[in-house]
């Protein structure tokens, strides 16, 4: 049970980003994401914190997929790993 907290969605957050790739994804620093929620019980998008995320190429209509984690501050990209 002690693993069941660490799974909760508060903690966790998976986003689809409308990028076409993860170096654009990091050109965007200092802008706002652009994204998809997934969640069908409320946003998942934190304007502040770490947001885990990919692009679906079946969903986006990008070629390329990947998956990233995003550090965002005060609702701007501050870091792309």
């Amino acid at each position: 049970m002690k693993y069941l907290k660490f799974l909760t969605t508060q903690e966790i957050v998976m986003l689809i980003f409308n990028y076409p790739s993860k170096k654009a994804l990091k050109e965007s620093i200092g802008e706002r994401l652009t994204y998809q929620e997934t969640s069908l019980f409320g946003e998942e998008y934190r304007q502040s914190g770490v947001i885990y995320g990919s692009n679906r190429p079946q969903l986006t209509g990008h070629k390329r997929e990947f998956f990233a984690q995003v550090t965002m501050q005060d609702g701007l990209i501050l870091k792309v790993s």
